[in-house]
């Protein structure tokens, strides 16, 4: 694909970074052939002079993006009006069956049970995923997953911001290839690298995207409120939950704190966003305020197949979603309040 000739200074230095729509997600620095970017506090910096190959414009999932083109792209049709969040083949509750998931994962374990299955069946030979650092509590960061013990390690949810694509760097091309486990963000900048036929997306074989109203800053909301104002020590933390309200566990209680409250602590970008469900994934999961159950979307036959082989061969159990009324109409509420964003912007 050929790529008009402009610079990173001119296109997403004066309408995305200059602009403060960066959201971090790293696309344009693991894209850049001459490595003329670097990752630094979840921003692109220019190191060197940009040699105006015009790809990182390309990738960048706040500029100029496009709805229908990317829909289009991954299903062969745009959305209908009815469908609030986004295009899908069917919608499910689902649990995983293993017991040892089940002790780590944040809802139902279902991401965690589709990346078991499909790595132990040779489906995929690794996975994308987040970690918590050994040196800072509850701070993610990236992580290519290639055993069993590794994605159970990875399971559960994180409320800071885990730079996930900056791991396609470490991918090297083998013969099942990769899953991607990621935000709204991060998926839509992957879609972007196939659209393009980008080599750095080639390996991975299928996506999962999370629901994400927003990603909290790991200063302010860790650091200066959990730590600070609660007087928590950040290693006692076992969970960090959504429930209503911000629920944060220790091995011997559970403090709330209302949403309104660590709202205040939003990354500034997430609240540019205007897809909550992860509308381009090949299945989008969630926990939607359910009770140890994961809120699954099949949007691609690609996911359907995933699921239903790894439904069949006893790795997870699913139910219609008819009884969760409450969770439905959470999940269009949150879609459509994020939706807005697009026409306000």
């Amino acid at each position: 694909m050929k790529f008009a000739k402009v610079s990173f200074e001119e296109t997403l230095g004066i309408s995305v970074v200059g602009a403060e729509k960066c959201i971090g997600c790293g696309a344009c620095v693991v894209v850049c052939p001459f490595n003329c970017l670097e990752y630094v506090n979840e921003s692109p910096n220019l190191v060197k002079e940009c040699k105006i190959c015009g790809i990182c414009p390309e990738v960048c999932p706040k500029f100029k993006w496009s709805w229908p083109k990317l829909e289009n792209f991954v299903f062969g049709r745009e959305r209908e009006a009815e469908e609030q969040f986004g295009v899908y083949r069917r919608i499910v509750i689902a649990q995983a069956l293993d017991g040892k998931i089940m002790e780590v994962c944040q809802d139902g374990g279902v991401v965690t049970a589709l990346l078991s299955y499909a790595l132990e069946n040779k489906l995929i030979d690794n996975a994308v995923v987040s970690k918590i650092s050994p040196e800072k509590p509850l701070y993610p960061t990236p992580k290519l997953a290639t055993t069993h013990e590794e994605i159970l390690e990875c399971a559960g949810t994180r409320y800071f911001y885990s730079p996930n694509i900056l791991t396609l760097r470490q991918i090297k091309k083998k013969e099942a290839g990769t899953a991607f486990v990621g935000t709204p963000c991060q998926i839509r900048a992957i879609r972007k690298m196939q659209i393009c036929g980008l080599k750095h997306a080639k390996p991975l074989t299928f996506l999962v995207g999370l629901m994400c109203s927003e990603c909290f800053t790991y200063e302010g909301l860790a650091e200066n409120y959990i730590r600070d104002m609660l007087g928590l020590d950040l290693n006692d933390i076992s969970k960090i939950n959504i429930k209503g309200k911000l629920l944060v566990e220790t091995g011997t209680e559970v403090n709330t704190i209302p949403l309104a409250e660590a709202k205040q602590f939003g990354r500034r970008s997430c609240r540019l966003c205007d897809d909550f469900s992860s509308e381009l994934a090949d299945i989008s999961t969630g926990g939607l305020g359910l009770d140890g159950w994961t809120f699954t979307i099949i949007r691609t036959e690609k996911g359907e197949e995933l699921f239903s082989n790894a439904e069949e061969a006893g790795y997870l159990k699913a139910k219609t979603v008819d009884k969760e009324e409450y969770a439905l109409k959470l999940l269009n509420k949150l879609s459509r309040k994020k939706r807005k964003i697009l026409k306000a912007s």
